[in-house]
């Protein structure tokens, strides 16, 4: 009797632990991604390149992340996009970060 029970919980128990397992990634890659923009916000703030700022997010982020920097007078603003992984057939939104910093005298517009 215990076998046949324990061989209808293992799936429930399986698909538990797969749902946890893919929130904690998901959670790891939010913190990532808003680390990220705020390291590439203060980046550019400080008057580096595009390039630099652009390696700065590869380090911190998952492959496959994006970002994109805007000059918004006198501030600029990091958005970094990342896929989700683990995403079970593309049901899972990107993780997304945004920072804002203000421009360093003499770095920016």
């Amino acid at each position: 009797m215990t076998t046949a029970e324990m061989a209808v919980a293992l799936p429930a128990v399986v698909l538990v632990l797969a749902l946890c397992l893919t929130a904690m990634t998901l959670a790891v890659d939010q913190v990532r991604v808003v680390d990220a923009a705020r390291a590439a916000a203060r980046a550019a703030s400080s008057g580096e390149a595009t390039g630099t700022v652009e390696q700065v997010v590869a380090q911190l982020t998952p492959a496959g992340s994006v970002l994109v920097l805007t000059d918004q007078g006198d501030e600029v603003q990091a958005v970094v996009e990342a896929p989700a992984r683990g995403s079970w057939l593309g049901l899972l939104p990107p993780a997304r970060g945004r920072a804002v910093a203000r421009w360093e005298p003499g770095a920016g517009s």
